[in-house]
């Protein structure tokens, strides 16, 4: 068995760092061209289960506040699991929240939308920040921690613009960071799979803004490739299981906007297929 991400020193496992911060600001102007764009009744609409498109909103809001520290989430509550924590302070926030108007709501995610963008622009990359539960770090550096953040309100449009009636933004760059960022959760989701040193699992994202990312089991647990694409002998050999989903799959999938069963029915899979299904449980949000 592979050793548990935790317990290893260093962070290349996470694979090279990426930079979601140029992504901010144009991530805001698009989530805010979308809401003013929206007729009275399509704020009332469904955006996920229990959620319409304000609350949504309304998340984005408390999360942007969040991180400028502004936001008071109160304490846990006795035996209360970090993720509980997080799902119950969101609804409290949404719930206090569902009374506010839209162009009141507009308004706020600008100016602290707009904050948020301007810290994350003179933040340091390399230096520790929050954790991040899916990737299997904390501290987590800066890097992962932002391109997190960024997915989280990438994926938070996505669901407005379902519920509005549109499609999923095809726009390639922002797509591509998401991607990116998800897959960093790969060894974590493999920590529990045991596989010989060397056994490589690739998954490949087809479409703009996809991509294949490999992971390697090791005697200290399972590490992205970051020897580029296609492997060789020479970078260790081909993978003994790949898998290949479209984009909108394999968003949706590392989300739980689709179930693992619904994603290996629409995926291409070669080789080891126990291994080709532990890939598929990946999850890249606090689930």
């Amino acid at each position: 068995m592979v050793a548990q991400p935790h317990d290893r020193p260093g962070l290349s496992w996470l694979g090279a760092p990426i930079d979601a911060r140029p992504l901010f600001e144009p991530e805001l102007e698009a989530l805010l061209g979308l809401l003013r764009g929206l007729r009275p009744g399509q704020w009332n609409e469904t955006a996920v289960p229990g959620w319409t498109v304000h609350d949504v909103s309304a998340h984005v809001l408390g999360d942007y506040r969040a991180r400028l520290g502004h936001r008071e989430f109160g304490a846990f509550a006795p035996g209360e699991t970090l993720e509980a924590f997080i799902h119950r302070a969101n609804q409290e926030w949404v719930d206090r929240h569902r009374g506010m108007d839209s162009a009141s709501l507009v308004d706020a995610l600008e100016e602290a939308g707009t904050e948020l963008a301007r810290r994350f622009a003179r933040a340091d990359l390399d230096a520790p920040s929050l954790g991040v539960s899916w990737a299997g770090v904390d501290p987590a550096p800066l890097w992962l921690d932002c391109a997190r953040e960024f997915t989280e309100y990438w994926t938070h449009r996505q669901q407005i613009r379902h519920a509005a009636g549109l499609g999923t933004d095809p726009e390639p760059r922002a797509l591509s960071m998401v991607l990116d960022t998800f897959m960093r959760a790969l060894p974590h989701t493999l920590r529990d799979t045991a596989a010989p040193a060397g056994t490589r699992v690739a998954l490949t994202v087809t479409g703009p803004g996809g991509g294949t990312w490999a992971v390697t089991a090791g005697p200290e647990g399972w590490s992205l490739a970051e020897d580029g694409w296609p492997l060789t002998e020479d970078s260790g050999g081909r993978p003994v299981a790949t898998v290949e989903l479209d984009a909108e799959t394999a968003w949706r999938l590392c989300t739980r906007g689709v179930q693992p069963a619904a994603a290996l029915a629409r995926a291409r899979i070669e080789g080891d297929r126990r291994l080709a299904e532990a890939a598929c449980r990946i999850v890249s949000i606090v689930y």
